[in-house]
């Protein structure tokens, strides 16, 4: 028998009466950390060790769970076999389990790691359950604070709550706290915040939708990371390395993909066709393919099936005289044969109960409480992914689109493997009855453990090549837990589906900015630069041209901060301007990148891009105006992240331009639907490399192995061959140009080469002309005198 509690479990044990013992601490270099056994609950307090200041008050552990009356807290060394040894606190709870606070050399977190024990004689059934409570003090009243998580910037009060981490500072230092679900592997951890008697509190709970515990066993917990930090961005990122370490998370390389799905005109739209997919292929590999294009992903419509409620499941097979009549096979060759990948998108999780496909295996479906096949909204009806039969069907899918040549996989309706409710749009925390469905076929598996279990076992099939696009988090953030398992995830709606236009993927790739690139690669949704009001394409809300500077402002953002850059307007129609800006944005930099006001505006307008990987220094400041009115944008050089004793040689990309050298503080006012793209570089008294017109990032992508020697600047570019190439040199006053030497590093099978030069107060351009086949690195040396 399986009794379920829709309360805290085990809170009805008696509470019993245990001896208060003396403190138990416990430090690492950044938090000192105290627990103190009160009656039959306990309290924990986190100080900063560089202040002593209790940050993290009054916590409670495992709310409702008395603590046990016959053990006491105790110290005690542990070793973990990601951060190494450390010491924990380790707190007996009544009827058995416990909880334990413990704290590692290296890492700055405070864990919280739990484990529920069954005493009883039944299997206990827990759907979600509070693991900490406890308040904060930042030196200042809640209603000064704001919390970031992924509903968005709120006072505390108003956070609806947030999946995976929340984060709580003072807008005006940055100085805060930073809580995160450090695993997800069997539940789906959100935290929550209010405002307490005029203190900021949290509490931090696990969802697990069925989490069956047998009789007389135990049942490990999800790990919860507690930090303060000076700057809770930098807290933020370091919960992302932290979780990329637990999931020892190795991304793939996210080339720029092409999306069919939003394409404008006639046949470009949905899935394309075999006809318009391989003219595209032609044109890409022709013009975009050395900038960073590398995909083209045909979108839903190519499959068979009958629609019921949303797209057609029939994904083994191409839909008989549709888009694709020869199949996927033929195209995917192609594509190849022109040095692409090809994607497909699908919903590996879902399927139609009603399918004739499925009329004789409806038991491969999960079920709602009465019985009824567990459908959605569009969504289908969730497979029950614990069962061989639903297996063996999923691993044959992945493995056939392996061998048809698809080298990339866009999954959507991804929640459904979690078989949970949809509540599209989703960001901030919901009540969605999360495990509103009967136990899984193995009762032993939980919701968010068989959608993991899921995608773990489509790679097994698929192969460790091919990329995994997760869509969309919107649909259920009960889909935010696929940490490890996934290489991008869709992190907002479709195309403007929230009204927000091209402000949607950016709100919440700003918020979310410190899993880009650790824990997977962010996708916004493909940006537009098409200039025509073309209309067509499977989704009219995408439809409509957009301004030369709205193009700048999109694809400058997704490029700069580093996230997953796609594109659906068709290619051909383009004209030459628009061709320009995509060349200068779709390449993936390596660089950090970090909202400079993301504790100040809901959608941050202002990111710094820094390369600290060599010896030489680059930044770059982006701007960006999202909206219809002027912005106006003033930060310190220390706030922006930069030296504020020194002066920096600026450089206007967009406008390609010198700016006067920045001193003190930074100002920017870009027009409505624009941006600012802006290169900058200490004075050092003597001429520097400033910009470059390879990418936005300038120089970033492109320049290794710059040094200054015997008054001669020089380094080595990696070019693309056709493309003419400026560098441009900040000469300060009391220097001039002697000579400019440029030569291939190495021979190829043909090649050519010039230069030219021009010279303006203060700035020097040498463009060079190149052709290289195949494409080798240029050196370059420009000689100054006095």
């Amino acid at each position: 028998m399986i009794r379920r509690y829709f309360s805290l479990p085990f809170a009805l044990l008696a509470a019993g009466c245990t001896c208060d013992a003396a403190p138990i601490t416990i430090e690492n270099s950044t938090l000192s950390v105290t627990f103190e056994a009160i009656g039959s609950s306990g309290s924990f307090t986190v100080r900063e060790k560089s202040t002593l200041k209790a940050v993290i008050q009054d916590g409670r552990l495992m709310p409702g769970i008395p603590l046990s009356t016959n053990q006491s807290a105790s110290l005690i060394g542990t070793t973990d076999p990601i951060f190494g040894a450390g010491r924990k606190i380790q707190i007996p709870l009544a009827g058995g389990g416990s909880v334990s606070l413990e704290l590692y050399p290296t890492l700055p977190f405070l864990l919280i790691s739990s484990e529920l024990k069954n005493d009883g004689l039944d299997s206990k059934d827990v759907p979600s359950i509070v693991t900490a409570t406890f308040s904060l003090d930042l030196g200042k009243p809640a209603d000064q604070l704001r919390t970031m998580g992924t509903g968005g910037l709120t006072a505390p009060e108003k956070n609806p709550g947030s999946y995976l981490f929340l984060t709580c500072a003072d807008p005006e230092t940055r100085h805060g706290v930073v809580a995160g679900w450090l695993t997800q592997d069997r539940g789906s951890g959100v935290v929550f915040s209010d405002s307490i008697n005029g203190k900021a509190s949290f509490k931090s709970q696990i969802d697990y939708g069925h989490l069956i515990i047998p009789a007389g066993q135990s049942a490990k917990l999800e790990t919860l990371a507690l930090g303060v930090f000076p700057d809770a961005r930098i807290g933020l990122e370091q919960f992302g390395d932290a979780v990329k370490q637990v999931y020892q998370i190795k991304l793939r390389k996210p080339d720029a993909v092409y999306c069919t799905w939003y394409s404008d005109g006639k046949d470009h739209g949905g899935a394309g066709t075999e006809a318009t997919t391989l003219e595209l292929s032609k044109f890409i590999a022709k013009e975009l393919k050395p900038f960073g294009l590398g995909v083209i992903q045909i979108d839903d419509q190519w499959q068979d099936g009958k629609k019921f409620e949303g797209p057609r499941r029939g994904f083994e097979r191409h839909l008989p005289g549709g888009p694709y009549p020869n199949g996927i096979t033929p195209v995917a060759k192609a594509l190849s044969n022109d040095g692409l990948s090809l994607g497909l998108w699908w919903m590996p999780f879902s399927r139609n109960h009603q399918s004739e496909d499925f009329r004789d295996r409806q038991d491969w479906f999960v079920k709602r409480a009465d019985g009824s096949p567990y459908e959605n909204k569009w969504g289908g009806t969730s497979l029950d992914l614990t069962r061989p039969e639903v297996k063996k069907h999923l691993s044959d899918i992945a493995a056939d689109y392996r061998r048809w040549g698809v080298g990339y996989f866009k999954m959507d309706g991804f929640s459904t493997g979690a078989a949970c409710k949809s509540v599209y749009i989703n960001d901030g925390y919901k009540n969605d009855d999360f495990g509103d469905n009967q136990p899984f076929h193995d009762p032993q598996v939980t919701n968010i453990e068989a959608f993991r279990n899921g995608i773990r076992l489509l790679r097994e099939s698929a192969g460790d090549d091919v990329f995994f696009s997760g869509c969309c988090v919107s649909q259920s953030m009960r889909s935010f837990f696929a940490a490890g398992l996934v290489d991008a995830m869709r992190i907002g709606p479709d195309f403007n589906h929230d009204g927000q236009g091209i402000r949607s993927g950016p709100l919440r790739g700003s918020r979310l900015y410190f899993m880009n690139g650790r824990i997977w690669w962010n996708d916004p949704d493909p940006t537009k630069v098409r200039s025509s009001n073309v209309t067509g394409g499977a989704d009219k809300s995408a439809a409509g041209g957009v301004s030369l500077e709205q193009a700048q402002l999109t694809t400058s953002w997704v490029s700069l901060s580093g996230q997953f850059f796609l594109i659906s307007d068709w290619l051909p129609y383009l004209p030459a301007e628009r061709i320009e800006i995509l060349k200068r944005t779709l390449a993936h930099h390596n660089a950090s990148a970090r909202p400079v006001d993301y504790f100040d505006n809901e959608l941050a307008n202002t990111w710094l891009v820094s390369d600290t990987k060599s010896s030489i220094r680059r930044d770059v400041i982006g701007v960006f105006n999202f909206y219809p009115e002027p912005l106006k944008v003033s930060h310190t050089l220390a706030r922006l992240g930069l030296n504020p004793e020194k002066s920096y040689h600026a450089f206007d990309f967009w406008k390609n331009c010198l700016l006067p050298d920045i001193k003190g503080s930074f100002q920017s006012e870009p027009a409505p639907n624009s941006c600012q793209v802006v290169a900058l570089r200490a004075d050092e008294g003597r001429p520097v490399l400033l910009s470059t017109s390879r990418h936005v990032t300038q120089g970033m992508l492109e320049v290794t192995d710059e040094t200054w020697s015997n008054n001669t600047l020089s380094g080595t570019s990696a070019l693309i061959s056709k493309d003419p190439y400026e560098l441009r040199i900040r000469i300060p006053d009391g220097w001039m140009l002697d000579s400019v030497k440029v030569a291939p590093a190495a021979k190829s099978r043909s090649q050519s080469i010039a230069t030219t030069h021009t010279v303006s107060p203060g700035l020097l351009r040498i463009t060079i002309h190149y052709e290289s086949s195949p494409e080798v690195p240029v050196n370059w040396a420009v000689k100054f005198k006095r």
